[in-house]
């Protein structure tokens, strides 16, 4: 990056003072954060966040960065999940004071920010070097990620209103305007704002759309009229409300017409959107999916099912690689990214690299196991062309030539509970082969009490089977889940473990393969709401049908 870019430039020297970042963290959809605000908080000693964007910003700060919690104003705003803060500014200037750097992290943009402007204006009269990293403001972000656009080809007025604030005269111009209207409310007050553009001026039937939780899994909108607005949260039982002070974007014109949405409202009708997915695995085994099930709207939740522990004799491992490393073997073949990762440890242990693995062929039985082995530094020479298991890399191993292959040797590292199929196949095919413990797997601890509730009790809308040992442990160790929960395996194998279980297979994987699993998950998902809105019903999430379960609409 250019050293002079003004992104990136340093402050000059202040001997005495830090200096002071005020970052816009958008409107709540952590994607949403430029490439900037990320850079600024990986260097942050010090960050201030507003309650409501806190986790968004805080995974992008380093470990051990010191986040001061703002202090509430009133129990009131704080009940309703919006609460006011009241000493951002004396925290900020005392950070500072003390030399470190410090990240004022707002949601939405800074400019538009009111507390952040004054803020600003403390460390100017100060001598505090300060810089502004713009970010999505929330009257912007939320109206795309509801289906309305502001504008149109025609270029319409737009005018942005904070009901909060707004003076009469400042209705009474909206009133009169004829353009669109982006007005900043919350759920009890959007009514009272549509009331007073009524009298104001605006007809009564002007479109308007009404957006809580934007940009989030969480969010809703509601289209109506000026005049029918505060009937459809009646009817809808949206009011009264404890979470009546949630802010809301209302978006008041013909851009904000219901038929419009309907073609437009690319969020909301994600296949799975606002659904909580159970994946029994672990973080690290569950990255990939978990940021696939996302691309579909969902929410996913990982619990381990199984934890690795080293081999109770570490002795046979050992003397394996270490005839790695003298010539001992042809291939070597990883069953599993748990395989790659034992084996990688070992050669830590022993000061190797990647390099050992010269002249060895490497099979690796499916596509996560390649990745892991590429992230090691190895590309394998052998991944099944079909079925990603061990049943398809014998489907695609050579046999044994004793002309072509100076060895005849397998080095296969696998987990203590794994099945012969892959060592019968490979005898078979003439190879001679060490077969390896190369860890052990045990059932996992129990997750926490909410999460085994939300199990048995329907809070999840769906959970992902990547074997048949994540349904026994699953059950082990949490408890069965609710009928409700929509149940995805990967195989027919997974499929009839779940049913021994007494569950019913919803979703079965065209392929036995993670990514394909939620795919077909993603299918049912869409085939699901398409037919809840050709009949003319409200679409719910599984968990919504549950006895008393609050059925919301995510549509």
């Amino acid at each position: 990056m250019n050293p002079s870019s003004p992104t990136t430039s340093a402050f000059p020297a202040v001997a005495a003072h830090g200096r002071v970042t005020f970052l816009g963290a958008g409107p709540g959809d952590p994607g949403l954060l430029t490439l900037r605000a990320v850079e600024a908080l990986a260097a942050a000693d010090v960050l201030i966040a507003e309650p409501e964007v806190l986790e968004v910003v805080r995974t992008h700060a380093r470990a051990g960065v010191d986040t001061p919690q703002l202090t509430v104003a009133d129990e009131v705003s704080a009940a309703a999940g919006v609460p006011v803060i009241r000493d951002a500014a004396n925290l900020v200037m005392e950070a500072a004071r003390s030399g470190r750097r410090v990240v004022r992290a707002v949601t939405g943009d800074p400019g538009l920010d009111g507390n952040a402007a004054e803020e600003m204006l403390a460390c100017a009269n100060e001598g505090i070097p300060f810089e502004v990293v713009p970010g999505v403001a929330t009257a912007v972000g939320v109206p795309a990620y509801a289906g309305v656009p502001l504008r149109d080809k025609q270029g319409a007025d737009v005018r942005f209103v904070d009901a909060k604030t707004a003076s009469a005269r400042c209705w009474s111009e909206a009133g009169t305007s004829d353009g669109i209207l982006v007005v900043s409310a919350t759920l009890e007050t959007a009514s009272a704002a549509a009331a007073e553009l009524v009298g104001a001026g605006r007809k009564p039937d002007t479109p308007l759309t009404v957006t809580v939780s934007g940009t989030t899994t969480r969010q809703r909108t509601w289209s109506a009229t000026l005049g029918t607005i505060a009937q459809v949260f009646k009817q809808g039982k949206v009011l009264p409300s404890p979470e009546g002070a949630r802010p809301v974007i209302c978006v008041v014109g013909e851009h904000g017409a219901a038929a419009r949405r309907e073609d437009l409202s690319w969020f909301e009708s994600k296949p799975l959107f606002g659904w909580r997915v159970l994946v029994p695995r672990t973080k690290e085994q569950a990255a990939s999916l978990s940021d696939q099930l996302r691309s579909y709207g969902a929410v996913p939740h990982e619990v381990p099912t199984i934890a690795v522990e080293p081999p109770r004799t570490p002795q046979q491992m050992e003397r394996a690689v270490k005839g790695l490393v003298t010539g001992r073997y042809e291939w070597i073949a990883f069953t599993s990214v748990n395989a790659v990762k034992a084996v990688r440890e070992k050669f830590e242990e022993y000061g190797l690299d990647a390099r050992a693995f010269a002249g060895i062929k490497v099979a690796a039985v499916g596509e996560q196991t390649a990745a892991a082995l590429v992230e090691f530094g190895v590309k394998p020479d052998l991944v099944p062309s079909g079925e990603q298991s061990a049943a398809g890399l014998l489907e695609d191993w050579p046999p044994y030539d004793p002309v072509f292959d100076p060895i005849d040797r397998v080095f296969l590292p696998r987990a203590d509970i794994a099945t012969e199929t892959l060592v019968a196949g490979l005898i078979e095919l003439g190879w001679e082969v060490d077969d390896v413990t190369a860890y052990r797997t045990v059932r996992a601890s129990p997750p926490p009490a909410d999460t085994r509730e939300a199990i048995k009790g329907g809070g999840f809308d769906a959970v992902l089977f990547t074997s048949s040992s994540t349904v026994r442990n699953l059950v082990g160790i949490a408890g069965k889940p609710h009928n409700v929960t929509v149940i995805a395996c990967i195989g027919p194998a997974t499929a009839k473990t779940a049913e021994e279980h007494g569950l019913r297979v919803d979703v079965l994987s065209p392929e036995p393969s993670v990514s394909k699993l939620a795919e077909a998950l993603a299918e049912y998902g869409a085939a699901r709401r398409e037919a809840a809105k050709e009949a003319g019903e409200t679409v719910f999430r599984p968990s919504e049908r549950r006895p008393g379960a609050r059925r919301r609409r995510t549509t």
